[in-house]
């Protein structure tokens, strides 16, 4: 029998997370005795949060804007994957009372978006912790060339020169690179509270795929452009499902049940 464990989500601002919905749902559908919460965590608390982890028993936590790189000083380990992306999105107490650090934001990317990125161009927009989870995705789908827009160029360029693919960094607002499979947008922009992004989507070919990260709210200006352009489009509950899914099975060692999927998907949209 499967022990009852608490987890949640830490960040700062945290209010608007939608993962303990999730989390609780799935927990609900499978009969688990378990729990998720928000944590709120300002940046000059963190250290002080973490290491109080394993004495408040929680089995870990999902990790948001900004900590997805802060935590990693404080941790004992992180996963392979996480070191290919460079940042963790999940921290996990390990049965020796240490934290360990995954990052499931690549699977949350690479399994709605891997057929749109397989020997194409991929363009990322921004060079943050979900910029780099992309560009891990986009490696693994075996992308041909990698770009990324950015304002901050040199964080951009030394994430792709480590992905080690074809392509380069690109400057705010430069035109689209030609023949792109998928452009994924890893930043807040168009964000409840955020500036739009605006970009010029008339160079994307037909056949091209916008997937924006961003989920509140889950239309944003970007995924309407696409739309009006006939172009497919992926929303961020798709990765925000998908990421929380490889998290689930870490924190309460069972499988998210997908098959509920799109019952999930209209309680989030509520």
């Amino acid at each position: 029998m499967i022990q009852p464990a608490v987890a949640g989500v830490i960040g700062w601002p945290i209010a608007h997370s939608k993962s303990p919905l999730i989390h609780r749902f799935w927990l609900g559908k499978l009969g688990l005795d378990g729990d998720y919460s928000r944590f709120p965590v300002a940046p000059d608390r963190l250290g002080q949060f973490l290491a109080a982890m394993p004495a408040m028993g929680l089995r870990g936590v999902n990790v948001t804007v900004p900590h997805k790189l802060l935590a990693i000083p404080h941790l004992a380990s992180i996963s392979a994957g996480a070191t290919a992306v460079g940042a963790i999105n999940t921290i996990l107490v390990g049965a020796d009372g240490q934290l360990h650090g995954h990052n499931t934001d690549v699977a949350g990317i690479h399994v709605p978006a891997a057929a749109a990125m397989a020997a194409r161009t991929v363009l990322v927009v921004g060079s943050g912790g979900a910029a780099r989870a992309g560009v891990a995705a986009a490696r693994q789908a075996g992308a041909a060339h990698l770009w990324l827009l950015a304002r901050n160029q040199v964080e951009a360029r030394a994430i792709h020169t480590a992905s080690g693919l074809p392509g380069g960094v690109m400057p705010w607002g430069a035109p689209l690179p030609d023949g792109t499979g998928l452009l994924f947008n890893a930043t807040q922009l168009g964000m409840v509270g955020q500036p739009p992004l605006e970009l010029d989507l008339t160079r994307l070919p037909q056949d091209a795929t916008v997937f924006d990260a961003v989920y509140a709210p889950l239309e944003t200006g970007l995924l309407k452009a696409a739309r009006a352009r006939g172009l497919a489009t992926i929303d961020g509950l798709a990765m925000l499902i998908g990421q929380a899914a490889e998290a689930f099975a870490l924190f309460f060692g069972a499988p998210a049940p997908r098959a509920h999927d799109d019952e999930l998907r209209r309680l989030l949209t509520k």
